[in-house]
């Protein structure tokens, strides 16, 4: 095992667990502050659940990234980091149901229309029942969504695609999911959108019309982020998986870290930065947390996810950035269409790079399928939604992402606080990002997770402060 620099490390030297737009922008702030900081990161590149893949010539997104914020901090940052490279694009995304397209965000008009005069009725009557009659307490998803839009648009647009997405019951879903998610959607705000043009920060996040994209993707804006900070001094270490997080009285001490080729490493600091999954970080203190610690961390739960990215012989398949597929008799959830985020995603204007997302467990069947079997599920997939023939697609590439969303049951809040509490203890410790929160925030909202930790930092403050 080797020290990194001995120890003679600078008086201030901060280790940042995780190269995603948390980490990243922490180690940029840090930077800026002329503080000395390593970034230890497990993939063999920076961006975590944001990056870009390219595969000959192609390029994808692990799911759609879109960059819109009310933050003008970060709004700077992002131009100027990519200049003319940052479009701004028009959004169109749909619903899929019973074979028919239907506008999202909900527009009333379209629906009605889409589903005809007699479910039309009673969708206005459930929502009037909801409105007069709301559920409470709004404890669970199903309660959110129903108060906002009747119990039958909830079943026809929200329940099947949720539950296909988290993979439990939406009545086992916290409502803080739909809090987050669809913050600021109901019927009411759907109709008046529906007659004005929006735009980035103008209006709620699920309702934007148009939104900000790099042009080769969303992996462009964060390596591009990556040379800002090695080229100020920061150092980013790649293939660096966590074994163990040392610590002793109220702080971290040090991380042990494994390279890609089995090679232990132990990196000291004076303060740590940790955007890893909370259970994961519990999991790897040493000496090991209490024993009810444990036990919480062990009740967090997270979805994972599989993009399958195929290449379609074919110019044209549909004009949305995305669709989203309510079927029960599908597995894909949602499909992205890269080439209608960013024309140069694709080499050759005549194809088409298709992304189908499926979400599940690291330990179900679909995650431990062939690469072989899953292109061949999603080839099947697209064929019976009616979007593509079989022998349209001549390529496909596999990506598995775990733990993509941070699953939020109806006990995860109690299990987080449990954590917190313990993790509040050390001095120099501070949460961040998607995941190192357990809270399934937009990148802008983990780029401002970090500039806040950051800013404790500098301040000689402790905590972890997540929520």
């Amino acid at each position: 095992m080797t020290e990194a620099q001995g120890n003679d490390w600078p008086p201030d030297r901060v280790l940042i667990l995780g190269a995603g737009p948390a980490g990243l922008t922490a180690a940029y702030e840090l930077g800026r502050a002329n503080v000395a900081c390593i970034i230890l990161e497990r993939e063999a590149e920076v961006g975590g659940l944001a990056k870009t893949i390219e595969h000959r010539g192609f390029r994808f997104d692990l799911g759609g990234h879109r960059f819109f914020t009310d933050d003008e901090w970060v709004q700077a940052l992002w131009k100027d980091l990519l200049g003319d490279a940052f479009l701004l694009r028009p959004r169109l995304s749909r619903i899929l149901y019973r074979n028919r397209f239907f506008q999202y965000p909900l527009r009333p008009l379209d629906a009605f229309i889409g589903l005809g005069i007699l479910p039309s009725v009673q969708v206005l009557l459930s929502y009037v029942r909801a409105r007069l009659w709301p559920a409470t307490p709004e404890r669970t998803f199903k309660d959110w969504t129903s108060n906002r839009f009747g119990q039958k648009l909830y079943r026809a647009f929200f329940k099947s695609y949720t539950e296909k997405v988290l993979g439990i019951a939406c009545t086992e879903v916290s409502a803080d999911w739909a809090a987050q998610r669809i913050d600021g959607l109901s019927l009411f705000a759907a109709l008046r959108n529906a007659f004005a043009y929006s735009k980035p920060g103008r209006t709620a996040r699920t309702l934007i019309d148009a939104f900000y994209y790099p042009r080769l993707g969303s992996g462009m804006l964060w390596r591009a982020l990556a040379d800002r900070i090695t080229g100020a001094g920061g150092e980013i270490r790649c293939d660096r998986s966590v074994d163990r997080v040392q610590w002793s009285d109220d702080r971290i001490t040090a991380i042990e870290a494994r390279t890609a080729d089995g090679r232990a490493e132990r990196v000291c600091g004076t303060h740590f930065l940790s955007s890893i999954a909370l259970r994961d970080l519990i999991r790897c203190l040493e000496p090991a947390p209490p024993h009810n610690v444990r036990e919480a961390a062990e009740n967090l739960r997270y979805r994972d996810f599989i993009l399958v990215a195929l290449i379609l012989d074919k110019a044209e398949v549909f004009a949305d950035n995305w669709i989203y597929i309510h079927d029960g008799a599908v597995r894909v959830g949602r499909i992205q269409n890269f080439k209608n985020w960013s024309a140069d995603m694709v080499p050759d204007r005549a194809r088409t790079c298709l992304g189908l997302e499926y979400f599940c467990t690291e330990s179900d069947n679909l995650w431990q399928a062939s690469d072989t079997d899953l292109i061949a599920l999603s080839t099947a997939e697209l064929e019976r939604l009616g979007l593509c023939l079989r022998g349209e697609v001549v390529d496909g590439k596999v990506e598995r992402v775990p733990k993509a969303y941070p699953l939020y049951d109806v006990d995860y809040r109690s299990h987080v606080d449990t954590v917190l509490r313990f993790l509040s203890g050390f001095s120099n410790l501070h949460l961040i990002g998607r995941n190192g929160m357990h809270r399934y925030v937009n990148q802008d909202h983990a780029m401002i997770s970090a500039r806040h930790a950051v800013a404790r930092v500098l301040k000689g403050s402790g905590g972890p402060a997540a929520r």
